[in-house]
């Protein structure tokens, strides 16, 4: 029988269902699908974060503060509380750290000097360290290829909660393979899906100015798939550390963490520094282009303001409403605003002249809504900056 002979006798036949359309279909998702609810492990100012099945990024240059923070995190897994954070479940977190950069002395140090000593200062109940929750490993010693399958075994054999890798650059040769680098992201995403834990893949930062994001190809397959990506950063010239959200797939977290190291070398919370304060990058800070001067207000003293209401109502064109994250972009981009620092003091400065309106949509997004529009010839209160 002749093709098109063939493709007549069974024309209207529906078609035979194969083993990749049933395996497609059990991926089926619909309005009415009952689907297992998101767990958050942590809240960081009461915004939920590090969530089960799931990758999070954590990104900054060297010695911003990657440490510190990993530390609190390890606390937060048999503590309630550590500075900012809380722990969202009753029970204690099983925690794997795997620690490929430093070394074991290094490791054992941080364990010895840190996270047994902030768990003491938080610890009310003078309860000994449960070192039974911690796995932690240190493989730089091992070769390359046996780091990630040791990773992978660890998780199905320990089952942590949570999962710290610092970092997740050892485990491929070159960080701008594209292929080993999707592969990696997507074995990390199956086994965080399958063991029912949070994954938290530390990386350096680009070493350019121009991006605050990790590192190489590597660091773009990772942003694209991670839930949440947060950075750190060191202000001088005090040694005041700063961790933030970069990025977010639901929960906004507007507030920047700000901590320095006491006496005792453990971290403490503290206020955000005033605005002469730098980035550890302060040659970056000198590359960055100035300030859209459209919504600069110059003053005969020489100091200026940031126009606010002209800002943020720009911000605004074309949309009826914004999510933070929508906001925080459109007003750094329209303003050439660097410094999250001065976004936030622009944000308040909004909210206290009754702009906006903040509420939640149904997926408990931050959502703002413009009030109204400014009159045409705006004299409002402004930023000042100096």
């Amino acid at each position: 029988m002749d093709p098109i002979t063939n493709e007549l006798a069974h024309a209207g036949e529906q078609p035979s269902v194969t083993p990749e359309i049933l395996e497609l279909e059990e991926n089926r998702i619909t309005s009415t699908k009952v689907l297992a609810p998101m767990e958050f492990l942590f809240s960081l100012f009461n915004e939920p974060c590090f969530p089960r099945r799931e990758l999070v990024a954590f990104t900054g240059r060297a010695k911003s503060g990657k440490t510190f923070v990993m530390s609190m995190l390890m606390v937060l897994c048999v503590m309630a509380e550590v500075l900012s954070f809380r722990r969202l479940t009753e029970s204690k977190l099983r925690l794997l750290w795997y620690d490929t950069e430093q070394s074991d002395n290094s490791t054992q140090d941080i364990l010895k000097n840190r996270i047994m000593p902030l768990y003491e200062r938080v610890n009310k109940n003078g309860d000994p360290f449960p070192e039974d929750m911690f796995d932690i490993f240190n493989v730089r010693n091992l070769d390359r290829e046996k780091r990630e399958a040791y990773l992978i075994a660890a998780i199905n054999y320990y089952k942590p909660d949570l999962v710290i890798l610092d970092g997740i650059r050892d485990l491929v040769g070159d960080i701008n393979d594209g292929t080993v680098a999707q592969e990696l992201i997507e074995k990390l995403m199956h086994v965080a899906q399958e063991k029912d834990c949070c994954i938290v893949c530390v990386l350096h930062q680009n070493k350019s100015g121009e991006s605050r994001d990790p590192r190489g190809w590597l660091g773009t397959e990772l942003l694209n798939k991670a839930f949440d990506v947060f950075a750190t950063e060191k202000l001088m010239p005090q040694r005041i550390f700063k961790l933030e959200q970069l990025y977010t797939r639901k929960y906004d977290i507007e507030q920047d963490l700000y901590f320095t190291v006491g006496d005792d070398g453990l971290p403490c919370i503290t206020e955000a520094p005033p605005m002469g304060y730098l980035s550890q990058q302060d040659d970056d800070y000198q590359d960055r282009p100035p300030l859209n001067d459209e919504y600069v207000v110059r003053h005969i003293d020489g100091s200026w303001a940031m126009d606010v209401p002209r800002l943020f109502t720009d911000a605004f064109q074309g949309h009826d409403s914004l999510t933070g994250a929508a906001l925080r972009y459109a007003v750094m981009t329209l303003g050439r605003i660097a410094s999250r620092h001065l976004y936030i003091k622009c944000l308040e400065k909004a909210m206290n002249q009754g702009l906006m309106v903040k509420s939640h949509d149904n997926q408990n997004h931050v959502v703002y809504r413009l009030k109204s529009a400014p009159p045409a010839k705006p004299v409002a209160e402004q930023i000042e900056i100096w």
